[in-house]
């Protein structure tokens, strides 16, 4: 039957998501390597290339697309290969009775070649095996011998159904070791467990790599701290009068809290990884649903002592540095703020200035004006003169002079109308202007 209606575009992808992180059924006695690689976010081309390098050294078909996850089996070995979000994880499992349950590990077995060329940084490499519950039991002294002498760390797992034991160390050979015995285990139980405890390993691994970082960050974010102090104390200092001039602290304000950010873009995304890769451990932990073997720290409690003030230093940090951005920020708004109210202080100023200037050039020019009336008229009034006279010599009866003088105040008074009514129309241009 086909269904009658629209479906959602991810509703597929949705149910898929579900078994991105399957497990393989396993059956007591087993021996596991798990290897992690970071590679990025932007790694899976190459992963995938590899991948079909080992396949076809085995003679397998290669897959067209690779998803988040890919099973095949090579030969009496299984192989699972999954995508995570910044790295990528080789499992690679076999059933069978064993000598020794880490030497040689599995990864021994394959292409040496294909092993060196593997895309990216291990992050962890995991020798796990299983021991059947047909298997005489290992006394202390045998598991301390298993794990170099080093101080062991186990608990009853899966309600009893197993034990589990681990120091959580690198060997001379580069291989972190975990010892699991099946005590009632089915094939299921036993896959998960197994998946469960390479999840923690590398989930915990990747938790701790922001920790150096942090510890970094954190030498940079206290010289910034104390240069933040500097600066607001030079700022009160410049604001009582004896301090550096503004400009000079802005500047210095400004690169200290680009150097924040700077760090902080640089760890934010590490941090917010930790955080989430740490959830999931304990989230792992939780499932494992432990109980103490007698003289032993659990596996909880043992990473709850040394992970979780790891994961709180990475917090810490990233709180700190927002802490620091906000500092600066508003340390920057105030002295912005002070350099406005002084710019505008000094505008009001130059107003004034040029207002009183302003003033003393209206008087100057009134009397320019006064002496231009003066000046006018006295031309004029020559004019005037000069053709008075003229008419006087040729036998007009009038007298030149004292006609002239009659004329004199008309000619001013007619040069001081003229004047004023320019002015007048030149000022209501402008106001129509504006």
């Amino acid at each position: 039957m086909i269904l009658p209606f629209k479906e959602h575009p991810l509703r597929h992808q949705g149910v898929a998501e579900l078994h991105a992180r399957t497990y393989e059924p396993l059956t007591a006695p087993a021996r596991v390597s798990h290897v992690a690689m970071l590679c990025g976010e932007k790694g899976s081309g190459r992963n995938q290339t590899h991948l079909n390098k080992l396949l076809a050294h085995y003679g397998l078909p290669q897959p067209a697309t690779l998803d988040q996850h890919y099973f095949a089996r090579l030969g009496d070995i299984q192989m699972r290969w999954e995508r995570h979000t910044e790295f990528v994880t080789y499992t690679f499992s076999k059933v069978g009775a064993y000598d020794h349950p880490f030497d040689p590990p599995v990864l021994a077995e394959l292409p040496p070649d294909w092993l060196r060329e593997l895309p990216g940084e291990a992050v962890t490499v995991v020798a796990l095996a299983l021991d059947a519950a047909t298997q005489p039991e290992r006394s202390a002294e045998e598991l301390s011998a298993l794990f170099a002498e080093n101080t062991l760390i186990g608990s009853e797992v899966v309600g009893g159904a197993a034990r589990a034991w681990s120091d959580l160390r690198i060997h001379p050979d580069g291989v972190s070791r975990m010892l699991l015995r099946d005590q009632g285990l089915s094939p299921n139980q036993a896959g998960r467990l197994v998946k469960r405890f390479l999840e923690i390993n590398a989930y915990r691994a990747m938790a701790l790599l922001g920790l150096p970082e942090a510890r970094e960050a954190n030498l940079t974010l206290a010289q910034a701290d104390r240069r933040l102090v500097g600066v607001a104390a030079r700022m009160t200092d410049e604001a009582l009068g004896h301090g550096v001039p503004d400009a000079e602290l802005l500047a210095e304000l400004t690169t200290l809290a680009a150097e924040i950010e700077a760090v902080a873009a640089r760890t934010s995304s590490r941090f917010e990884g930790s955080r989430a890769y740490y959830s999931v451990v304990v989230q792992r932990l939780d499932q494992l649903r432990q109980k103490r073997i007698e003289g032993l720290q659990t596996f909880s409690e043992f990473l709850d002592a040394r992970l979780a003030p790891a994961i709180a230093t990475c917090s810490s940090t990233a709180k700190r540095q927002q802490g620091l951005a906000e500092r600066a920020a508003r340390l920057t708004s105030l002295l912005r703020a002070r350099v406005e109210v002084r710019l505008q202080e000094q505008n009001r100023g130059l107003l004034e200035s040029m207002n009183r200037r302003a003033q003393l050039q209206l008087r100057l020019q009134e009397t320019v004006e006064g002496l231009s009336v003066i000046a006018i008229g006295y031309y004029g009034v020559g004019l005037i003169g000069y053709l008075l006279k003229g008419l006087e010599a040729h036998g007009v009866p009038i007298h030149a002079t004292y006609a002239t003088g009659l004329m004199a105040p008309v000619i001013v008074g007619l040069a001081w109308f003229s004047i004023r009514r320019m002015k007048e129309r030149l000022l209501n241009d402008d106001l129509n202007d504006d």
